[in-house]
């Protein structure tokens, strides 16, 4: 055995075909999957490494042009890799259910099945085909697959979506459903439950959940794994990865850090607990290109690392969080809309942000898409005039579904009231639901304050789209048409409140590191794209400021210096920075301390 094989974790010495990492935003899943990707490329293995994750970075991590097709990895022979491309995955999806239809079928009935073909949920069951067909026999090329996939409320969404569309398709033996006629979705029944089965064999699958010694970042971890055993999937694992150990006696910094820790690993819930486990030491370095991937296990870097930097305080010529809370303060009222990659810490930054504007006098509604959302364990009390809710989707749906068949369903007899039913059955309702109660939150900004935490990039990036999708729409509708009478009066949607930069103000969280910077500025070419233009940057979790003199965490501030001047120099119109906490900022105080 090598030095390099007795590194590596456990679950790399007799690994399954199929390795399926996830786990709450942030925590290093891309690393990890990254890392055991290429150790086993490079112990002669067939490696496919695969992202199903909309707002991927393994082109950046692996130093390579990816797209929806496996490319060989320049440098680690044996390696190759792709992105699920989601609009080439719906553009694929739609072109297959088309070629359903009958031969018939007139060019009205086509257009209008691509049209229903059209929505974010279209997109989300297409990347999920492609996904499916990597896990039924279509790629017997590979010894191993590794799936890297998105932050842990879009994956049980995923993982969920077999189960719920076999059901679905058991039950619906009627016309259409959201995805369009019924012989486009039949067609994939057999591949659902054959993904299904694969998933749930632990000879075949492992599922590694991925988290750091964290209290949020277990607890979500718990509830993914809760809810997996839920979908019959066991093969599970835990990866506590980023664990630091101080070096040096009586920095208070290090001990700090080290003590969070620890005090996380030893209150783990007890879902994890019965859970093999591996555990992955901090790096000093960046997971950026395959040198530091090659030492992820080992922690030993081919280069010599460079001299550590003096412990100053770069940062102090930032403004901190209270700047940012005086300056929203001043505007009365609107959305202030926190994103960013899971991880980078949006909850604390939103919730510290609405209780500094209640303490201003403000009545603020804290609210969150996210479907892993932790608001309330975040804020942990209660502060008059701070409404702390959630969109629920489950709820959300629910209430939908009961609207919907109230509205339409009052002048059809049993048969229909049952045929609608069922097809509000469908998984895209609740897209629809979540995008409804998105858009009442989004309205009540015009007399208060609504601070919304919002779901991981490639979820938010969904309900952008939805969003988008909902404003072209109206303004078809509004348009003067041949023996159309035009509208009268204004319509504003729900895409145009957030393109009114007096109405909403876009803050962009990242931690100062290269993956959460790049994933930051990839967003916000995004919602530029769509003609939103993000206000401010926030670097949280900033360690220049600490005054520490670990050897360890000095490497890191190097790179955290970089990554600041680049905010500050290429992409950020207004930058704040918030210092890294010696304790977890959890309850009111604490919050209002970290704004103060």
């Amino acid at each position: 055995m090598t030095a390099r094989t007795a590194s590596l974790p456990d679950f790399l010495h007799h690994p399954t075909r199929y390795l399926f990492f996830t786990g709450k935003g942030g925590v290093g899943k891309t690393s990890v999957a990254c890392a055991s990707a290429l150790a086993l490329a490079e112990q002669g293995r067939r490696v496919l490494l695969v992202s199903t994750d909309p707002a991927s970075n393994l082109d950046e991590m692996l130093g390579a042009a990816l797209a929806e097709q496996p490319a060989p990895i320049p440098g680690a022979p044996g390696l190759s890799a792709m992105n699920i491309d989601p609009d080439a995955a719906a553009e694929d999806y739609r072109i297959r259910v088309l070629g359903q239809m009958p031969a018939t079928a007139t060019d009205t009935e086509r257009s209008t099945v691509r049209e229903q073909l059209s929505g974010a949920c279209t997109t989300e069951i297409a990347a999920f085909d492609e996904f499916v067909g990597l896990l039924s026999g279509e790629t017997s090329h590979w010894d191993h697959i590794v799936f890297d996939t998105a932050p842990t409320g879009h994956t049980i969404r995923l993982l969920s979506l077999p189960k719920a569309w076999t059901g679905f398709l058991e039950a619906n033996e009627h016309g259409a459903s959201c995805l369009g006629p019924h012989s486009g979705l039949k067609m994939q029944e057999a591949r659902f439950r054959a993904a299904l089965d694969v998933l749930g064999e632990a000879g075949k699958t492992t599922i590694l959940l991925v988290t750091r010694p964290d209290r949020a970042a277990l607890a979500e971890a718990a509830r993914t794994s809760t809810e997996l055993r839920a979908l019959d999937f066991a093969n599970q694992r835990l990866v506590i990865n980023g664990v630091f150990t101080a070096s040096l006696p009586g920095d208070t910094v290090a001990a700090s850090v080290e003590r969070q820790g620890q005090a996380a690993l030893a209150a783990m819930p007890d879902a994890l607990t019965g859970l093999p486990r591996d555990e992955i030491p901090l790096r000093p370095f960046d997971m950026v290109g395959l040198a530091p991937l090659r030492a992820f296990f080992s922690g030993v870097e081919s280069r010599p690392p460079a001299s550590p930097p003096a412990p100053t305080d770069a940062s102090g010529q930032l403004p901190n969080l209270s700047h940012l809370i005086a300056e929203l303060h001043q505007a009365g009222r609107g959305l202030i809309m926190v994103m960013g990659k899971g991880g980078v810490g949006k909850t604390t930054v939103a919730a510290a942000l609405a209780i500094g504007l209640v303490r201003l006098g403000h009545s603020v509604h804290l609210s969150t898409t996210d479907p892993a959302a932790h608001l309330a364990m975040t804020v942990a009390g209660d502060l008059p005039g701070l409404l702390v809710d959630r969109i629920d989707p489950k709820a959300e749906t629910e209430r939908y579904v009961e609207r919907i068949m109230t509205r339409r369903g009052a002048d059809l007899d049993e048969a229909g009231r049952a045929l609608l039913r069922e097809d509000l059955r469908s998984p895209c309702t609740e897209e629809v639901a979540v995008f409804h109660a998105f858009s009442r939150t989004v309205a009540e900004a015009r007399s208060a304050f609504v601070v919304l935490d919002t779901a991981p990039t490639g979820h938010t990036l969904l309900l952008m789209d939805a969003t988008g999708a909902y404003h072209r729409q109206m303004m078809h509708d509004l348009l003067p048409q041949a023996g159309k009478p035009q509208a009268s009066g204004r319509m504003i949607t729900p895409l145009m409140r957030l393109q009114d930069a007096e109405y909403t103000r876009v803050l962009l969280v990242a931690l100062p590191e290269t993956t959460p910077v790049s994933e930051a500025a990839s967003l916000q070419e995004d919602l530029r794209r769509s003609g939103i233009e993000p206000y401010a940057w926030i670097i949280n979790r900033s360690l220049l400021a600490a005054g520490t003199h670990d050897p360890l965490l000095l490497r890191r501030i190097e790179g955290e210096r970089t990554q600041i001047e680049r905010v500050r120099g290429a992409l950020a119109r207004h930058l704040f920075v918030v210092p890294w906490q010696p304790d977890p900022p959890v309850g009111v105080a604490a919050l209002e301390k970290l704004g103060a």
